[in-house]
């Protein structure tokens, strides 16, 4: 079983935002590839249940708000007794440029609070993640820049950006090494 957890925000005014490049990487995933998808929002997120091949997996976004990540995180892991090898985190990082991936074994928070709240909650940093570039901002805070909606312009690149991020989740879903799959698409 696999576990794919993309960071964001709930409600209608942040959708489209820079901080919720996690929900959106879900919401591609889900519109593009996925059928016979069971829905339910319990464990204070929304998940996704479907099938890959013969790997069942799991998708997730938390509804507790970025700041709080780790409390879903936590009861998703324990009720689906997932192990931390087969879990996986997405969400957006200002310090990689528009259209940018990083795919990291483990790591701090680097000021990210949806990953300083998974890492307070699971006790540990050792989890994979996907890191989604948004760029930073010479002008707006990062409060401000990353609550503000993508603009028009940037949806080409950021829709080629989940794209290439759901190819090498369904690598590694199909059972290629994680390892094997940053060398292929860091």
């Amino acid at each position: 079983m696999k576990l794919i957890v993309g960071l964001g925000n709930p409600g209608k005014e942040y959708e489209k935002t820079r901080h919720n490049v996690g929900f959106l990487l879900i919401d591609y995933i889900y519109i593009k590839h996925l059928s016979n998808v069971k829905t339910s929002s319990k464990l204070k997120a929304l998940i996704l249940e479907t099938t890959i091949g013969s790997e069942k997996v799991i998708f997730v976004k938390p509804l507790t708000y970025m700041n709080l990540s780790g409390e879903a995180v936590r009861a998703v892991i324990d009720w689906y007794k997932i192990d931390l090898a087969d879990v996986v985190i997405a969400y957006d990082d200002l310090d990689l440029p528009l259209g940018k991936i990083r795919w990291r074994e483990k790591g701090s928070a680097g000021g990210h609070n949806g990953i300083k709240s998974i890492i307070q909650h699971l006790g540990t940093d050792q989890f994979q993640r996907v890191k989604i570039g948004i760029d930073r901002s010479k002008t707006l805070s990062v409060v401000d820049y990353v609550l503000q909606n993508f603009p028009k312009e940037d949806w080409p690149v950021l829709e080629e950006t989940l794209k290439r991020a759901t190819e090498g989740l369904f690598q590694w879903i199909a059972g290629t090494d994680f390892k094997k799959v940053m060398s292929l698409y860091n």
